[in-house]
């Protein structure tokens, strides 16, 4: 369990930057199978606010957990680890 003060935080890639301030980041982990041992990957979106509007389609993000800004935001944007390639 965390500790008190401590802020989860996550590495994952945007998938989507339509919503005005608010990226959708895909986080992928790898788990082991309880009963066959095999590494399974799952996947996880998450909403993060993205105040400057600054994030593009297949960026590097690390985001962090923060207050509810909205419905369904609860992370935030805290650094793009890599810009995408595309032009």
């Amino acid at each position: 369990m965390a500790e008190r003060g401590q802020r989860k935080r996550l590495v994952g890639t945007v998938i989507s930057n339509r919503m005005n301030k608010t990226v959708v980041v895909l986080v992928e982990r790898l788990t082991k199978h309880a009963t066959y041992k095999k590494y399974v990957r799952r996947r996880a979106k998450y909403m993060a606010h993205d105040p400057r509007d600054v994030c593009q389609i297949g960026d590097k993000v690390g985001i962090v957990e923060s207050r509810p800004i909205s419905k369904r935001k609860r992370w935030q944007v805290a650094d793009i680890i890599e810009k995408s390639q595309t032009v």
